[in-house]
């Protein structure tokens, strides 16, 4: 774990982070072999099970999709987002943080600012369980998107918050939707690797939704770039075999078990 954390801080300047977010298996034996970082993320409430937000996700939800990517990862740092409500305080912070690196063998844990709960983020440190922060647009608090920085007040605000994080303990910071000037500040001014979404290449590192860069969620924001369209190709083969089967195509002698 220590190795792969350190590993991760000594890039910082040096090669950008490849981050991208897994929720099975399957998924990240693939993402294991081009990522830096893999992230359960709270994010499997949208892609996966169709909620409005994230907000009513449980530990044991994230609990049993880490354990099934963890099957996957070998090389990678393996990021679990702490859903909503799991760390209000201190004391429940680190009895969930505890179960959910007892239980999937992950990394690290993620935790969403709420500009407050960086004391929150210093306990769990000292328990010896590595922290990622997040801040600009935090869904678990903030049901209003927005991109934030935009002026000399919330570009403080932020660098301040940024700086607070690190000083508790995080090893790596992640910044969403912040304006290109300020992420670009915060990222020179911090230690820790900075790791964008929507965040421009300012950043130390990216991270983006898998499922949205395949063409498999259907939600494509500007900052998103589709890299190929599952979604159709997906279709095209169910198309074909449900053809083949209603057309008795499949299965032929050769996909038989045992005699003809």
């Amino acid at each position: 774990m220590l190795k792969k954390i350190k590993k991760i801080l000594l890039k910082k300047n040096k090669k950008k982070l490849v981050c991208l977010t897994a929720y099975s298996r399957n998924f990240a034996k693939v993402l294991d072999k081009h990522c830096d970082i893999i992230l359960v993320g709270d994010s499997l409430a949208n892609v996966l099970y169709g909620m409005r937000n994230t907000h009513k996700l449980s530990v044991n939800n994230m609990i049993q999709h880490s354990i099934s990517v963890r099957q996957g990862v070998k090389k990678a740092l393996m990021v679990v987002d702490m859903p909503k409500g799991s760390y209000a305080t201190p004391k429940q912070a680190k009895k969930n943080a505890k179960i959910i690196l007892k239980k999937t063998k992950c990394d690290a844990i993620k935790i969403e600012s709420n500009n407050k709960n960086f004391k929150i983020i210093k306990e769990i440190v000292e328990a010896k369980i590595p922290v990622m922060g997040h801040i600009g647009f935090t869904p678990q608090f903030k049901n209003k998107f927005k991109v934030e920085g935009k002026n000399n007040l919330e570009t403080k605000k932020l660098i301040q918050e940024s700086l607070l994080i690190q000083k508790a303990g995080a090893f790596s910071i992640v910044l969403e939707c912040i304006t290109p000037v300020t992420a670009k500040v915060i990222t020179k001014l911090l230690k820790i690797p900075t790791i964008g979404i929507g965040s421009s290449s300012y950043c130390d590192g990216q991270i983006l939704v898998t499922d949205d860069i395949l063409g498999l969620s259907g939600f494509y924001p500007k900052f998103v770039k589709k890299y190929v369209n599952l979604n159709g190709v997906i279709e095209k083969a169910v198309k074909k075999y449900s053809k083949e089967v209603k057309n008795r195509q499949f299965p032929q002698n050769k996909n038989f078990l045992y005699g003809k």
